[in-house]
């Protein structure tokens, strides 16, 4: 068992692409953050206003309920969270993931995908749920991923 843990929702396949090349370039464990009720086109449809995505966004108290929990969670010391960006940040389920479990001690380290959007200020909030937790900015993941750039990106973090 590793010391470290990709953990990942995918809305649409973008971010699982990404977190599985950087599970393989980091050695770690992979996980898959579901959604207890998975969601579909429509719900994703962020034009809409009643969309789920968009309701859940509009909410600061979303928690959407995940299907599973992390087996060992206390093993691992650093935690690659990867995400779609959302509204400018990271999904409501997200925070539901961090709000799950102990994450005193652990380093915790940001990827995402988007369209156009960086990370902005997705750590800061984040931090918030997670006191005691080292919580960095890493890398948005844009169009195609490039093995060797993973692979050269987790060598300089030194985990």
């Amino acid at each position: 068992m590793s010391q470290t843990l990709v953990t990942y929702f995918s809305a649409s396949g973008v971010t699982a692409n990404a977190a599985k090349i950087l599970a393989q370039a980091a050695g770690a464990d992979l996980y898959e953050i579901k959604p207890e009720v998975p969601y579909t086109r429509a719900d994703l449809n962020w034009m809409e206003k009643k969309s789920r995505s968009t309701v859940e966004m509009n909410d600061p108290s979303s928690r959407p309920a995940i299907n599973g929990k992390v087996e060992h969670m206390d093993q691992y010391q650093n935690i690659f969270i990867g995400f779609p960006i959302w509204w400018y940040r990271e999904p409501s389920i997200i925070d539901t993931f961090l709000e799950s479990y102990d994450f005193t001690g652990k380093r915790i380290i940001l990827f995402a995908t988007s369209g156009g959007s960086g990370l902005g200020k997705t750590a800061e909030g984040m931090k918030k749920l997670v006191p005691g937790a080292k919580v960095e900015n890493g890398r948005m993941f844009n169009g195609k991923v490039s093995e060797a750039d993973v692979k050269a990106w987790v060598q300089s973090l030194n985990l």
